[in-house]
Formats: structure tokens, C-alpha cells, sequence
């Protein structure tokens, strides 16, 4: 279930949540809305209501009736830490976290069904999904086991009292050592796979601080304080040093091939269901170690440096 307020008047209901929920298309709204799946202010209404700002809306998402029923597929997962409530898995690049279109198995849900066959559900239905990663972004996941696990984490996401920190190489500097990039990300009208900066986008922020210096390329520990869509590719490509290997919004050409967007989910810090804060980590997977490693050869850096930023 989602629940939102519109923030502006005289839009379309279908056209506003279009644009506030850029993972539904218009159309899946549209029929989410004759379904009678949607409310406005606790009552049905049509597509083409125009809304007003302040009117609450609850959306109920089913699962989709074409969507693959989920099957449990056993492959070996990287468990960083597990308990009765939830578990935090290291993903690799490369793999899809939820079936979708094109990718009804192996995903991290399929071998997540085999390894905990009684994840907690909702009506998306997407055990024990509390956010996710791109798919060639490698990194932290947190899984919840149980209800109670997923209502609590899903408030923390939320509320923004999870604190994300990722490990991001740039191609070029950023304009100071540090900052802040604050601007709304929405789907882009042009190519309808990709996200944006645009008005009337949703409200996104983005904070980063430089770690090293490595000739075109620059190391950055990013914490995206907001979980849009591609967020943090969309802000660092909207200040002119997109993520490297980006083969969405980054450069056609660089000066180092990478393997893969160099985007990594390091440390997670959030508050577990008994009231204890973790704080978790995921080392650099070897791929984007050897990129940092190469860069260090090529432009005279010292490793140990690196090593040492990493907490090696």
C-alpha cells in the first residue's frame, strides 16, 4: 500500500501520480484506478479527477496478473548478517533484485524464497524487499523476515532514518570537495526508461565528499539522503561528474574501460526491530578494486592510501 499528498492543485490524478511515482506507468495507474484500487480522501474516484493540494491518496498494488508466479531457484547468497528478523545480503552486480519483465528468475527474490521460504509479504508482493539496488550496482540489501521486521524498516526508509553511504567513481572533479545536490528527479519525458532532473520532479537530495584524486577520475563517498529512482547516477550526472562505466548517464568514451558502472552500496547504519542501531559494511568487490588499482599504477597513486580510505 502507498500512501501520499498531493502537493499541487489542478493536475490530473492519473498525470500526478504518474509523476510522483515514476516505478508505475500512467496506464497501471489508470487501471489500478477503475480497479477501484485507488483512493482520494477515503473514496473511489476516476483518472481524470483533478486533484487538489493536500487530498490524501492510498494506492493498493496487486501483483500483476501476467507477472511470472515466483519461484524459489537455490544459489549461493552473500549473507553479511542474519538474525530471526531480518538479514542484510551483499549483492553482486548483475543481479536483478525482484522478477520483472525480462527477468522472471534468478533474482535475489528466487534465491531468497529457497534459503527463507516464509519471508514476510505484502500486497506487491515482493518478499522481503525493503529497497533495492540497481542491478549493476553492488552493495548492502537489507531482507525482512518477519511483518513486524518489514513495517519497521520500511518507517525507517521512509522517515530517511536509514543512512546510506556509497562508494562512487566520478569521471572529473566535483566543483568543491564537498556538498550538497538538492534537485527534484522525475521520469524523463523524452526516454520514459530513464530518470531526470525536471520540474515537478520529486524532491531529492544528495550529499558527497571527495575521498581521492586519481587523474580524470575522482573517488567520492556519496549518501543520498532520498530514495528516488537512479538517484544518485541522476544527481552526479546532472553536476557533471557522472558515475564511471555509466552506460545510462555517463560518458560514451573515458579514459579507463570499466567493468561496470562503478557504483557500490558500502555501509548501511539503521535501527533493528529490537531498538539496536547496526552499522554494517561491505568491502569493495574485487571488479572495482582492480579499477581503483589500475588508476593507482596509471597516474602514480599510492594503493596504500586507498587501502586505507577504505578501511582495508
Amino acid at each position: 500500500m502507498i500512501q501520499l499528498k498531493i502537493d499541487r492543485s489542478g493536475e490530473r490524478l492519473d498525470r500526478h501520480l504518474a509523476r510522483v511515482l515514476p516505478e508505475l506507468s500512467r496506464s497501471r495507474i489508470q487501471q489500478l484506478i477503475r480497479a477501484g484500487l485507488v483512493t482520494v480522501n477515503d473514496k473511489p474516484t476516476k483518472p481524470g479527477m483533478f486533484v487538489e493540494a493536500g487530498m490524501q491518496v492510498t494506492l493498493r498494488i496487486p501483483p500483476s496478473p501476467s507477472e511470472t508466479p515466483l519461484e524459489a531457484q537455490p544459489f549461493p547468497l552473500d549473507i553479511v548478517y542474519e538474525d530471526d528478523a531480518l538479514l542484510v545480503i551483499a549483492k553482486p552486480a548483475g543481479l536483478v533484485v525482484h522478477p520483472g519483465a525480462g527477468h522472471s528468475h534468478d533474482t535475489l527474490v528466487n534465491a531468497l524464497l529457497a534459503y527463507c521460504p516464509t519471508l514476510a509479504t505484502d500486497e506487491s508482493n515482493r518478499p522481503g524487499i525493503v529497497h533495492r539496488l540497481d542491478r549493476d550496482t553492488s552493495g548492502l540489501l537489507i531482507v525482512a523476515k518477519t511483518e513486524r521486521a518489514l513495517e519497521h524498516l520500511r518507517a525507517q526508509f521512509k522517515q530517511h532514518r536509514v543512512q546510506k553511504t556509497y562508494l562512487a567513481l566520478v569521471y572529473g572533479r566535483p566543483p568543491t570537495p564537498q556538498g550538497i545536490i538538492e534537485a527534484p528527479v522525475g521520469r524523463d519525458p523524452h526516454h520514459r526508461q530513464r530518470m531526470a532532473i525536471i520540474s515537478g520532479g520529486r524532491a531529492a537530495r544528495t550529499a558527497y565528499q571527495q575521498m581521492a584524486s586519481l587523474g580524470d577520475y575522482t573517488l567520492l563517498r556519496v549518501s543520498p539522503e532520498t530514495g528516488r529512482t537512479h538517484q544518485i547516477r541522476v544527481h552526479l550526472a546532472w553536476l557533471g561528474i557522472p558515475v564511471a562505466g555509466d552506460r545510462v548517464y555517463g560518458r560514451r568514451r573515458e579514459q579507463v574501460a570499466m567493468p561496470r558502472q562503478f557504483l557500490h552500496a558500502w555501509q548501511l547504519s539503521f535501527e533493528h526491530p529490537s531498538g539496536i542501531r547496526l552499522s554494517l559494511k561491505a568491502p569493495l568487490p574485487a571488479d572495482l578494486r582492480a579499477v581503483l588499482d589500475a588508476l593507482a599504477r596509471r597516474y602514480s597513486v599510492d594503493n596504500k592510501e586507498i587501502a586505507q580510505l577504505l578501511g582495508e
